[in-house]
């Protein structure tokens, strides 16, 4: 009866959230339009967004029910019970914002991944309807199993689904041009606006960077992060625009390139394996560079200490 108790009084994030995030988008958008903030928009990619969002939502009540399903099992099997105290709360949000460092990198890093995680880099724009590009597809990828362990080790699913949530929550605020840099032990310790202008960027400097959900701490720890330079401004979008403001194309195109590249003449099993594994831009006659090959080409020539003005990215 505790446990119920507990679990309904937790803030329900997803009623209050749709409304705000609306709020703030028009906001954002309104300002801009007068000149009052920094930042730029496009109808089309402005509705394009706000389309994505609507699938993702849709999608993500299959991932709930999914992933739901195998967290309770890992839950069921724990080897502890933590309950829903205070600390508790606090030390599952670390936990889960660390799953998401390591399932957001993953997300770069493999193309698999990437097919799902894509959209959200797809604009060309960065504001708050940005943030609202989120996967139709991220059921299918299997990264919700990295909630299990923190289920098994005795936090709550409901628990674990609400720090998810909040991280989620925060992050929308992030996708923004209008906030500069915040004071120096905020930019330390948190994720901001600047480090995430960083991680949407395609420059060469700044990609496979600031993997971050809240805390900024794992991209130090873990040696991805880059600050945003002002000789450097950040270039949004791909290395490789889609150059297209279909949603469809936006949310679903990368998964018609891997059935491409794994289809394709002269190419081992192997090969069309890592056609579907290897890091995105992987290709098997050496004809394309993942963007740490590019990154790495870079800064042989403009190290990231240097003051020297970035090259413009690729594509």
């Amino acid at each position: 009866l505790m446990e119920l108790t507990a679990i309904l009084t937790l803030p329900r994030l997803h009623e209050i959230a749709a409304p705000l995030y609306i709020m703030f988008l028009l906001g954002e958008f309104l300002l801009v339009r007068r000149g009052v903030l920094k930042g730029h928009f496009l109808r089309e990619d402005t509705q394009a967004s706000l389309i994505i969002g609507t699938g993702s939502i849709v999608s993500n009540m299959l991932l709930v029910l999914l992933g739901g399903s195998l967290v309770w099992t890992a839950y069921e099997n724990r080897i502890s019970t933590i309950g829903f105290e205070w600390w508790a709360f606090l030390l599952c949000f670390v936990l889960d914002d660390l799953r998401f460092y390591v399932s957001h990198r993953l997300a770069h890093r493999s193309r698999w991944f990437w097919a799902a995680h894509v959209v959200h880099h797809s604009s060309e724009y960065y504001n708050f309807s940005t943030a609202l590009r989120q996967s139709w597809t991220g059921a299918i990828t299997g990264l919700v199993l990295l909630a299990a362990p923190i289920a098994y080790l005795g936090f709550h699913p409901a628990l674990i689904g609400f720090c998810a949530s909040l991280n989620l929550f925060y992050q929308f605020f992030l996708h923004t041009e209008s906030v500069g840099r915040l004071h120096p032990w905020i930019e330390a310790v948190f994720n901001t606006p600047s480090h995430h202008r960083v991680h949407h960027a395609n420059n060469p400097r700044y990609l496979d960077a600031n993997y971050a959900g809240t805390l900024i701490i794992w991209d130090k720890m873990f040696e991805s992060f880059v600050p945003e330079l002002d000789h450097d401004k950040p270039v949004f979008g791909l290395v490789e625009n889609i150059k297209t403001y279909n949603p469809f194309v936006a949310a679903l195109g990368e998964y018609w390139g891997i059935a491409r590249d794994v289809a394709g003449p002269k190419r081992s099993l192997f090969d069309r394996l890592r056609c579907v594994f290897a890091p995105p831009g992987w290709c098997h006659d050496g004809s394309r560079k993942d963007s740490h090959m590019i990154k790495e080409n870079y800064l042989q020539t403009y190290p990231a200490e240097t003051g020297t003005p970035g090259l413009p990215a690729s594509g």
